[in-house]
């Protein structure tokens, strides 16, 4: 008897988002295109206004491989260049990757079979960060340890199964297109709040540790809290637009600000206890340092208790400080 063919893998469009990534952005479309992965595939780089070498990369890859393609992103968000890149692209299924994420090997084969086997709208693994010098592979501790960012399984790993969002995300076409793809004026937590919005329709979004895509962090201290500060500030938004999607995870850093910053005051006009408070959280975070900087050089162990606090303090104050007239401004752009 003859061997039943195997099924047809479907063709995949990867499209990314790109400014300023003149640093990893080669790396990253060669892991692309060096995916074991059998069906057709397309890579669609939407360009932002960069002051870097990034177009100058991008204008070579496209002469190397006949399968990438650019897209112009005059505005440099990131979600109106998803959505450029989204239309640009013709494959039913849809593959975010940033322009400094390291795709594993079999990346998009494992999607493409989870998406099958869950029947998931949107499936997505581990954030997986890694640093190339001391603060960076500090960062990268930080970021994957749960004293860090919680219980949040794409930063930490854990079991498969359903999730609230996962990191970037291979989506269905038709999930994008009957949401009208993202939001464009969530600069950050566009994601989240796309997929809170395919929940809501009845789409299942699942995580699964089998997807693995390698991160770089942001290379000082002000980069990481602007970074951070960010993504507190636009996460209140999603909250104001979404109501009820908050959850405690999200209250804790606004809450440690808030109470870190009572501590300071009550030790400066009160009396020496209220430091207690403030060096009771430091105490923490150099704890919670020790077993997340296992196996890193001194100078990385030395650095991490700065990104814990860095992390968590910009975070609870972009949240703090987040101008209701963001959400406002999102409501009325939906109507």
């Amino acid at each position: 008897m003859n061997a039943t063919p195997a099924p047809k893998l479907p063709p995949v469009s990867v499209i990314m988002p790109v400014l300023n990534e003149e640093r990893h952005l080669r790396g990253a479309v060669r892991a692309i295109l060096a995916q074991e992965y059998a069906g057709e595939m397309e890579v669609v780089i939407a360009l932002g206004p960069s002051k870097d070498r990034t177009d100058e990369i991008a204008a070579e890859l496209v002469r190397e491989d006949p399968r990438v393609h650019t897209v112009p992103n005059p505005t440099g968000r990131t979600p109106a260049a998803l959505n450029a890149a989204i239309k640009a692209s013709r494959h039913p299924v849809v593959v975010r990757v940033d322009g400094h994420g390291m795709l594993s090997p079999d990346y998009i084969a494992t999607a493409v079979r989870l998406l099958d086997e869950t029947g998931a709208q949107n499936v997505g693994g581990v954030m997986h960060a890694e640093g190339e010098n001391d603060w960076e592979r500090a960062v990268a501790a930080a970021m994957t340890s749960k004293i860090g960012v919680g219980n949040a399984a794409f930063h930490t790993g854990g079991r498969a199964g359903p999730a609230e969002t996962v990191y970037l995300g291979v989506f269905r076409r038709e999930a994008l297109e009957q949401q009208g793809g993202y939001n464009e004026e969530f600069i950050r937590a566009q994601d989240w709040e796309l997929n809170f919005r395919i929940r809501e329709a009845g789409g299942g979004i699942w995580f699964s540790p089998e997807l693995r895509v390698s991160y770089r962090p942001r290379p000082s201290v002000r980069a990481l809290a602007k970074q951070y500060k960010d993504y507190g500030r636009w996460r209140h938004v999603v909250a104001r637009y979404h109501s009820g999607s908050i959850n405690l995870r999200y209250l804790a850093p606004p809450t440690a600000v808030c109470v870190i910053a009572a501590g300071v005051v009550v030790g400066a006009a009160v009396t020496p206890l209220g430091f207690v408070v403030p060096a009771g959280y430091l105490a923490a975070i150099a704890a919670g340092s020790v077993p997340a900087g296992r196996g890193l050089s001194f100078g990385a162990r030395l650095r991490i208790p700065v990104a814990l606090a860095t992390m968590h303090m910009s975070w609870g104050w972009g949240f703090l400080t987040s101008p209701k007239s963001l959400a406002k401004r999102v409501i009325a752009s939906r109507r």
